[in-house]
């Protein structure tokens, strides 16, 4: 198996874990502020990771290098990407932060090249353009020329945290270390900070079982295992814009668990928007290797 499937398989992996983390982002919101979400996700992904860390014999090299890189990262993400995220999901409608958030793929293909050097095709941009118009058919519950979003602020703080999230992948597509090491690292610096501005801010409350679930369940497969997955697949890939677009397979399903979950209606729109979706990922996926 070449580098390139690979790449594309961990993508696939970290699609299917994100699909599912809107639902678990308004349950818990419903109960614990932005804050206190990002605090014990974060927790539960830096135990999870460091656990991981240490099985595989790599701590010592952890504690040793890369936390030059780890400064910034960490208050990239987790700090500054998940404060603007969640802050999103506390003001929208799920369906409309999470598509609305999801067009940091066609971000990430576009900045790829200033950034890392790398080329776009004409099938790439088309295929972005038409998933990215698929997105915005959900966004907008089909009205396209008439936008009217819920939060005006909640609509900038998710397309804020498009930027940031392709920014974060973007700089870390050369990082040296390994992926696991690097995501700890990372979270040992932010987590200290979360806690700060936690402490200084709501501070923690106990909120029941169904909220405390649904932070450690974001924690694990948001903030963790999706995140080795994601970084694997972009350090591998030989142009970014081939496993940027597999993240638009990712809404459409969590438009179904938000609908069999926290309640929301699925839209005709909904339909429209992941024909779109499907059909730019089939243009895209058409190129060469």
């Amino acid at each position: 198996m070449n580098q390139d499937r690979q790449a594309i398989l961990y993508g696939i992996g970290a699609v299917a874990l994100w699909s599912t983390v809107a639902t678990a982002f308004k349950v818990a919101l419903a109960w614990m502020s932005p804050l206190e979400l990002m605090w014990l996700a974060a927790l539960i992904s830096w135990a999870l990771m460091g656990a991981l860390v240490i099985k595989r014999g790599e701590m010592p090299a952890a504690l040793r290098a890369g936390w030059k890189t780890a400064a910034w990262a960490g208050l990239m993400n987790p700090v500054a990407y998940y404060f603007v995220l969640f802050a999103a999901y506390d003001r929208l409608p799920g369906q409309e932060a999470m598509a609305l958030n999801y067009t940091w793929a066609l971000v990430m293909a576009f900045l790829a090249v200033p950034l890392l050097g790398q080329r776009l095709t004409r099938m790439d941009i088309v295929a972005g353009l038409v998933a990215y118009a698929g997105v915005w058919v959900i966004a907008t519950r089909g009205e396209i020329f008439n936008v009217s979003f819920a939060d005006p602020i909640g609509v900038v703080l998710a397309l804020a945290s498009t930027l940031l999230w392709a920014l974060y992948w973007l700089l870390n597509a050369r990082d040296p270390r390994p992926p696991l090491v690097g995501q700890w690292q990372n979270f040992s610096v932010g987590l200290p900070v979360l806690t700060l501005l936690l402490l200084l801010g709501p501070g923690w409350q106990w909120h029941g079982w169904p909220a405390f679930g649904a932070g450690v369940y974001v924690g694990l497969f948001e903030m963790g295992i999706a995140f080795i997955l994601w970084q694997m697949a972009v350090q591998k890939v030989s142009r970014t814009a081939k496993v940027s677009n597999l993240i638009f397979l990712s809404p459409p399903v969590s438009l179904f668990l938000l609908f069999w979950v926290v309640g929301e209606p699925i839209l005709p729109s909904t339909l429209m928007g992941l024909t779109l979706i499907l059909l730019g990922l089939g243009l895209q996926n058409q190129q060469k290797a």
